[in-house]
C-alpha cells in the first residue's frame, strides 16, 4: 500500500473519524483507525461498535488532484499515534507506504516515521444498510435540529431511552424531542420531498451521536441523506459515512406533558430575560439546584429574583412586551431556562404557565414548531 497526499486534506479526515474512537473499546483493533487505498481513493474509517464514521477522499474532485502515486491496499494504525504524527508534520504533502510486514511509513520533507501497523483483515466489518427507509434533508436544518433539542437529552444511565433524542415523521413533517423528564425540547420541520416520505413512527438516536454528528456536518444548504433500519441509523453525506445504534425500548408519550390551555403569557424579549437569568444565577449557584424565582408584577413588569442564605440575594425587573392573565410565582432551574432560551433562534418568546407548580412553555414568538418545556421547583 501506499500514496502520496495533502497533509490538510487528510487531517480532516483524519479528525472526523476520530470522533467515534473510544479510548475504552473493549475490542483492541478498534483503537485504530482503518485506511484502505483504492484508485478511487482514501476511505479511513473509525468506530467504536455504538457509532461508526466514513471519510472519503476523492483521488481527484473538480479539477483538483487530492492523492497520487497510488498502490492499493489497506492498514490499521494506532489512533493513538497517528493523528499527532500528521498534524505536526513538516511539509504541506505526505506520503504514506506499508511493506508485507505491516509496517508503515510515514514521510514528510525530512521527517520520517516508522510505525507498527495491525491487519485490515482482522477489522469488524461495517453493516451496509440497505433501507426503503430514506430521506434527505438539509444539513444546516439538520443541526438546527439537533441543536434545539439534544441538550436536553438525559445524562445519567438509570432510564437509557432517555439519553436519546426521539426521531419520527409524521404527515411529512420530522420531528425531534428531548427529555430527561424535568425538561423537554422538541422541533418539528415540514419535509420538501419529490419522492414519498417514508413513515417512521418513533426511533431513539443517542444523545451523544448526535453531537458527535453535529461536529462533522457542515452549515450548508448540502442535502444529508437519512436512512433508517431496526436497529441503526445512517447519515450520509457527500464523503461522509456516520452510522449510530439505536436505542432499545419504548420513548414515553410525550404529548400528554404539553399544557394545551395557560392561565398566564409572557411576552418577552430573549436577549434581555435569558441575560437577567443568567444574573440571577450567579448567586443561585450554591444552592443545590441553581433555582430562580419569576414573578409577574402591575405595568408588565417581571421580578426575576434569587436567594442564597448563605450568600446572598438579588433581584432585577425588566419589562415585558406584554402580561396576560392570572399573577404569578414560580421557581425553576435557572440552567433548564437558559438552554432553553439559548436554543430558541427568535428576538422574541412568549412563556405560557398555568399555575406555580405545573410545566410551563417557551416558544418564538413566531413559530409554534419549536417548543421547550420546564417543570418548576417547589421552594417552599
Amino acid at each position: 500500500m501506499k500514496f502520496v497526499i495533502q497533509r490538510d486534506q487528510l487531517m480532516n479526515s483524519v479528525q472526523d473519524v476520530m470522533k467515534a474512537i473510544s479510548s475504552r473499546t473493549t475490542i483492541p483493533i478498534l483503537s485504530g483507525i482503518k485506511i484502505e487505498v483504492s484508485h478511487e481513493g482514501i476511505k479511513l474509517t473509525g468506530s467504536d461498535s455504538d457509532i461508526s464514521i466514513e471519510s472519503f477522499i476523492p483521488v481527484e474532485e473538480n479539477g483538483m488532484i487530492h492523492v497520487e502515486q497510488i498502490e492499493p491496499g489497506s492498514i490499521v494504525l494506532q489512533a493513538k499515534y497517528f493523528p499527532e504524527i500528521v498534524r505536526k508534520l513538516p511539509q504541506k504533502t505526505v506520503e504514506i507506504e506499508s511493506d508485507a510486514n505491516l509496517q508503515v511509513t510515514i514521510r514528510s520533507g525530512s521527517a520520517e516515521f516508522h510505525l507498527n501497523g495491525l491487519d485490515a483483515e482482522e477489522y469488524p466489518q461495517l453493516p451496509q444498510l440497505h433501507t426503503e427507509n430514506s430521506f434527505e434533508i438539509a444539513s444546516d436544518l439538520l443541526k438546527g435540529l439537533i441543536k434545539q433539542t439534544v441538550f436536553a437529552v438525559s445524562t445519567i444511565e438509570t432510564r437509557p431511552i432517555l439519553t436519546g433524542v426521539n426521531m419520527s415523521i409524521e404527515d411529512g413533517s420530522l420531528s425531534f424531542v428531548a427529555t430527561d423528564s424535568h425538561r423537554l425540547a422538541s422541533r418539528k420541520i415540514p419535509l420538501q420531498s419529490e419522492e414519498a416520505l417514508p413513515q417512521i413512527s418513533s426511533v431513539v438516536v443517542p444523545g451523544r451521536s448526535l453531537i458527535e454528528l453535529n461536529k462533522i456536518i457542515e452549515d450548508s444548504q448540502d442535502s444529508i441523506e437519512i436512512s433508517v433500519t431496526e436497529n441503526q441509523i445512517l447519515f450520509r453525506t457527500q464523503h461522509v459515512f456516520f452510522l449510530s445504534r439505536l436505542l432499545d425500548g419504548n420513548y414515553p408519550e410525550t404529548s400528554r406533558l404539553i399544557p394545551e390551555q395557560s392561565k398566564t403569557i409572557v411576552h418577552s424579549p430573549t436577549k434581555e430575560l435569558l441575560q437577567a437569568i443568567d444574573r440571577a444565577s450567579l448567586l443561585a449557584k450554591e444552592s443545590r439546584n441553581n433555582v430562580v424565582r419569576f414573578q409577574t408584577k402591575d405595568g408588565n413588569q417581571v421580578e426575576i429574583s434569587s436567594n442564597s442564605p448563605e450568600v446572598g440575594k438579588v433581584e432585577e425587573e425588566i419589562t415585558a412586551k406584554s402580561i396576560d392573565g392570572e399573577e404569578l410565582k414560580i421557581s425553576f432551574s435557572a440552567k433548564y431556562m437558559m438552554d432553553a432560551l439559548k436554543a430558541i433562534d427568535s428576538d422574541q418568546v412568549k412563556i405560557e404557565f398555568t399555575g406555580a407548580m405545573r410545566p410551563f412553555i417557551i416558544r418564538p414568538i413566531d413559530n409554534d414548531q419549536i417548543l421547550q418545556l420546564i417543570l418548576p421547583v417547589r421552594t417552599y
